[in-house]
């Protein structure tokens, strides 16, 4: 691309940008529009379904949906329709996307072993979406060069390359460049987020500390996939302990109306 070009479309990037504030009020600078987002959104996650094989255990699968049921029951737009899939893979990891779709892999079923533990993962994965986190990674790509050649694609064409910039942005894949899935501060505001979501949601959130103490033992010191680009265990097991005074009543009032209790799948 020649400099002019490159100049010119850099600051047509900038004129459409939006300065905004996340749920914890940290500053972003999102360029893309819900719209795009959301197309994104979809396109990613039609690719993982092609490329990763679906789970056929009915009962692993309509325990996952009931516990994403719960939780986007609770989120501020809920004209927005959900699309759960169950993965099967020994991966320790779940995701969601914007335009309403969420992914979980068998492997996570493994490590939280009950609806509590996974609506700890499930609510931490919509805070990104809710966060706007994915806008916020695709749009520093943009800004960083990472995305200038992929340019045209993030306005509307297509491309592989492209689509490998998007999905990392969006939290999946590898990395793409210097992109990691996610920052840290991205990682620890989902999981504030995600803990006032599955507490609205009536799910118990003093099991977020028991399942992120349940995913440093799986993954050793290292910890799982999940983990990688996250805090320390020790430092977000620290913060999701000093929360817990501030969502309790959420999950006091939740409990109090009539809740489907989604029931563990049997997982061999």
């Amino acid at each position: 691309m020649k400099p002019l070009a490159l100049t010119l479309l850099v600051s047509a990037l900038l004129v459409g940008c939006v300065n905004s504030q996340s749920p914890t009020g940290r500053g972003q600078t999102l360029l893309f529009s819900d719209t795009q987002m959301q197309q994104m959104g979809a396109q990613s996650f039609e690719t993982m379904k092609q490329s990763e094989k679906i789970s056929q255990n009915q009962a692993q699968t309509q325990y996952v949906n009931c516990v994403a049921k719960r939780i986007t029951a609770v989120l501020p737009d809920q004209s927005q329709q959900w699309d759960v899939v169950l993965f099967e893979s020994d991966q320790v990891n779940a995701f969601a996307l914007p335009g309403g779709h969420i992914g979980v892999y068998t492997g996570l079923l493994k490590v939280a072993v009950n609806q509590d533990q996974l609506a700890t993962v499930m609510g931490h994965e919509v805070a990104h979406v809710l966060a706007q986190h994915g806008n916020e990674q695709v749009s520093r790509a943009q800004l960083t060069g990472l995305g200038m050649q992929a340019a045209d694609a993030a306005l509307g064409a297509s491309g592989i390359a492209n689509k490998d910039l998007y999905m990392a942005g969006l939290g999946l894949g590898a990395k793409v460049g210097i992109i990691l899935p996610f920052g840290r501060s991205q990682e620890s505001e989902a999981d504030i987020v995600g803990l006032e979501l599955m507490a609205k949601a009536g799910f118990n959130p003093a099991q977020s500390v028991n399942l992120w103490q349940n995913m440093a033992k799986a993954g050793g010191s290292q910890g799982p996939v999940l983990l990688s680009t996250h805090p320390s265990h020790s430092h977000r097991i620290e913060d999701l302990q000093a929360a817990q005074n501030q969502v309790m009543p959420l999950y006091t009032q939740a409990r109090k109306q009539s809740l489907t209790e989604c029931k563990i799948a049997q997982v061999k």
